[in-house]
């Protein structure tokens, strides 16, 4: 019997290239195909063992799919996986009424896919038993999320508050991260210094004569236990001097971290007062300026940087829309705050089954694994519009009946707010990353 074969649906490239790497370590043959329709048409003259369906694509959604797939007997005996990052009972329930056998965590690990192979007896059952993350359609249900706290609770409280949320938020978020790197930084020098301090140790000790008992001589402890001091020493003054330097990157950190928050304010004022009328956002007639003219200047946004992994609008980023929007609903302003989201490319190690994360500052940029953006490539259109977005346009279009619109859209990679540096065989990691954070960022507009 020749191989199985396996099908992939799902319109991110990046997540069907990690799940293919998974299923190809089983001996499996793996096809692809970026969307529902080219999938139905790949089975028209294909039959493969097992199909891996996403939820969330364009045009013929995973369910969609599924549905025509039963309803054709020459494919309805396929066994068909979904995986999403939808919870509850009646996805549970959906799922199961259309005929897929099971569904999967939309973060697929590699011992969920494991057992699914195995159930459906597609590789040879050689695990250890163990609960992982699998749930089966026809599993007990699981409990439906809190409800949501009242939207107009948190409007009030958001207004009352955003500015010290906002501080806080975006101080809690970079302490973290350099709270992270301080910790890698010093357990990896640590770890380094300790393992010196080992090989000299041994290094010491006389080598055995071969054939020869060695005579029982005393141990040096004196010369021992000044080595061990020395070791000791160097080491804490190497840690001493490493934490200095990193407390003094820290401070540097923060500084620039309460000017940006200081020039984040200071824009959001700026945006929700003064140039109202200047970037074409008009006052209603209860207001205290005429509507702007077609010839006055573009508006300036608002650029707020996102660190690599995190979420493009949470945190400080949406407390920022959150402030704005509320703002100018009570200025009784219309018009449209246009929220956009741009991803930049990174330097990244590591691979798509481990993940990736960013290379060392030291890493040349040819020794890249990966250049991209693979956290943005997984999501989805619908997931870069957050549900606590969706919940303030939603606020902010009936408080104002519709004359203020809070819009988010995903804008063009190949604007960017600071030139990648040129190519070159000296170029580092750190160099391209400076310039990619910059470019990884939310923009904030008022028209």
């Amino acid at each position: 019997m020749g191989a199985k074969r396996a099908l992939i649906v799902d319109d991110s490239k990046s997540a069907r290239l990690f799940l293919a790497r998974i299923l190809e370590k089983y001996e499996l043959d793996v096809d692809n195909a970026e969307n529902a329709e080219a999938a139905i048409e790949y089975l028209t003259t294909h039959r493969p063992d097992v199909i891996f369906m996403d939820h969330m694509m364009p045009g013929m959604d995973g369910f969609q799919a599924v549905q025509a797939i039963k309803n054709n007997p020459r494919t309805a005996t396929i066994p068909i996986m979904m995986y999403t990052s939808q919870e509850g009972e009646l996805y549970l329930g959906q799922a199961r009424a259309l005929g897929a056998v099971g569904v999967l965590p939309k973060q697929i690990r590699q011992a969920d896919v494991s057992k699914i192979l195995y159930q459906l007896h597609l590789v040879a059952d050689r695990r250890r038993p163990g609960q992982n993350t699998f749930t089966p359609v026809n599993a007990p249900g699981v409990a439906p999320p809190a409800p949501s706290p009242d939207l107009a609770s948190v409007a009030a409280a958001a207004e009352q508050s955003a500015p010290m949320t906002l501080t806080v938020a975006a101080l809690r978020e970079q302490f973290a991260e350099l709270r992270r790197a301080l910790v890698v930084g010093v357990d990896t020098q640590t770890d380094r210094i300790t393992a010196e301090v080992r090989a000299l140790l041994l290094e010491s000790l006389p080598p055995p004569t071969p054939g020869v008992s060695p005579p029982r001589t005393p141990v040096p402890w004196g010369w021992v236990v000044a080595s061990v001091g020395l070791g000791i020493a160097l080491l804490s003054t190497t840690l001493w001097s490493r934490n200095v330097s990193q407390l003094r990157d820290v401070a540097a950190e923060l500084t620039q971290l309460r000017g940006a928050m200081a020039a984040q304010q200071a824009a959001i004022a700026e945006i929700s007062v003064a140039p109202i009328a200047s970037q074409g956002v008009s006052r209603s007639p209860t207001g205290a300026s005429a509507a702007a003219s077609p010839a006055a200047a573009g508006p300036k946004p608002m650029i707020m940087p996102v660190p690599y992994g995190a979420e493009p609008l949470s945190g400080s980023r949406l407390d920022a829309v959150r402030q704005l929007a509320y703002r100018l609903a009570k200025e009784n302003a219309t018009g449209v705050v246009d929220v956009k989201t741009f991803a930049a490319r990174f330097c990244l190690v590591g691979n798509s089954v481990d993940g990736f994360s960013l290379a060392p500052d030291e890493t040349l940029f040819a020794k890249c694994d990966l250049v991209g953006n693979p956290a943005d490539d997984a999501l989805s259109p619908a997931q870069h519009t957050p549900v606590a977005l969706a919940n303030i346009a939603g606020v902010i279009r009936h408080s104002t009946h519709g004359t203020l619109q809070v819009q988010s859209s995903v804008g063009n990679p190949a604007s960017v707010a600071v030139s990648y540096p040129p190519l070159s065989t000296d170029l580092t990691a750190g160099e391209w990353n400076r310039a990619a954070s910059a470019n990884n960022r939310v923009e904030i507009r008022v028209r």
